[in-house]
């Protein structure tokens, strides 16, 4: 027991004196001076433009003009075209489908007999007209002759059936007098209300052949313009009446667009609310497949009533072509055949703006709380106040002051910006995020 106690003794001793010589041997720390971190951000370009300003918007496709189809004349349906089906392109002119022409055909030829038998009419009355003028100047002659009408009336006298009965019947008469001499015979004797009866009856036949004919006609339905079919309910068969709707085309010469733009959007237009004809220049993005497509467009008009609820304005866009106007935006790829603008697809739109001397597009996503902006400016941390004047989810056009200085927007977050601090750039700037729709492949 003794002698484990003094090894351990020896052990403890021996540890104490190894840790005083180190400790007696160890260097003395080298002194440093305190750095102050500086912050380190995240940079993207950043300066000022000028030019005409993209007015940013979307909206639904919807069709400029549409027409409902219907029967003007009832019948059975004998002939329906296979286009005219939901989705189906019909051509302008193309018969869409035809009702029974049978009872149609014999209004026309009943009509045409009365207007033959009616000309006949016609052709009476003036020979009528003829011999009655004939017969009234012979009885003129003889009035003014003086001689006795008793011995030289004619039973197959006309004029005799307008005399008076005693000078008729030959009796003694009182001399004529002048004012009798005067006196001008009947209308009806003259035959002239007889020939104009007979030509109303004409007209009357002949307005019965034109309707008749243009029944006839109606049964015959055509487009009015090369459109798509939007609904149809025509089957060969039906029997269909007056005024049925059997259908509706969209004409595809041109659609529309319908943008909501607010007052200080739409003030950037230049005369949108005046109509003076003048084609805005615009743009109109639609994605299909992963791919963007471009179709070039136009102010069509702009409604001048405020909506009361949304306290926006309606702006229309005419796209002229939209089944086969359409252009890949996307770069690098192939362009192939664009496929047709959809109705009813939810587009984006960008409409040429006024011409502005300094502005900036940049995220809207780095544009910070009470539309302010972190730039940076020779190492120091800038904090601008900015007007915005568009902002759309994916970019903000701002305006400040100082824009024309230039400098390099700051994307990443710091816990206490202050302005005029010191801050470092980090190295790797990634570029700005891109609004597809404001890189059209022109």
């Amino acid at each position: 027991m003794k002698r484990q106690a003094l090894w351990a003794i020896g052990l403890l001793v021996s540890a104490f004196a190894i840790a005083a010589l180190m400790i007696i041997l160890r260097p003395e720390p080298e002194e440093e001076e305190q750095v102050e971190q500086v912050p380190l951000v995240e940079t993207i370009a950043f300066g000022a433009a000028s030019g005409p300003i993209q007015v940013l918007g979307s909206g639904t496709v919807q069709p400029r003009e549409e027409v409902s189809i219907g029967a003007e004349v009832g019948g059975q349906l004998t002939f329906v075209n296979s286009n005219f089906r939901e989705g189906g392109v019909v051509g302008a002119g193309a018969i869409l489908f035809r009702i029974n022409t049978t009872d149609y055909q014999n209004q026309v030829r009943t009509a045409r007999a009365d207007v033959a038998a009616q000309d006949v009419a016609v052709l009476q009355a003036q020979q009528e007209v003829t011999i009655a003028q004939a017969e009234l100047e012979r009885f003129a002659q003889r009035q003014n002759s003086g001689s006795a009408l008793a011995t030289v009336i004619d039973a197959d006298d006309y004029a005799s059936r307008i005399l008076p009965p005693q000078e008729a019947n030959g009796t003694a008469a009182a001399p004529i007098s002048a004012e009798r001499k005067k006196s001008s015979p009947s209308n009806l004797a003259t035959r002239e209300p007889q020939l104009r009866s007979a030509k109303a009856a004409r007209e009357r036949a002949a307005a019965n052949l034109a309707n008749a004919r243009t029944s006839l006609a109606r049964t015959r339905v055509s487009a009015p313009f090369t459109g798509i079919v939007r609904s149809e309910t025509a089957a060969t068969g039906t029997l269909v009446q007056p005024g049925q709707v059997l259908g509706s085309i969209v004409s595809t010469s041109s659609y529309e667009v319908r943008i909501s733009l607010t007052e200080a959007e739409a003030a950037l237009i230049p005369d949108v609310l005046k109509d003076n004809n003048a084609r805005i220049p615009a743009s109109v993005f639609s994605d299909f497949g992963g791919l963007t497509y471009r179709w070039d467009a136009f102010v069509d008009r702009a409604n001048n009533i405020l909506d009361a609820q949304t306290r926006t304005i309606d702006i229309f866009l005419r796209v002229p072509n939209p089944l086969r106007g359409g252009k890949l935006v996307t770069d690098g790829e192939a362009a192939g055949t664009a496929p047709p603008l959809l109705l009813g697809s939810f587009v984006r739109a960008e409409i040429t703006g006024a011409n502005l001397s300094s502005y900036a597009a940049i995220p809207a996503e780095y544009l910070r709380t009470g539309n302010k902006v972190w730039v940076v400016r020779d190492g120091k941390l800038r904090i601008l106040p900015v007007r915005v004047i568009q902002r759309t989810d994916a970019l903000a056009y701002i305006t400040t002051a100082s824009l024309s200085e230039g400098g390099r927007l700051v994307t990443s977050s710091l816990r206490a910006a202050v302005d005029g601090m010191d801050v470092r750039v980090n190295s790797v700037t990634p570029e700005p995020a891109q609004d597809t729709s404001s890189s059209a492949d022109e």
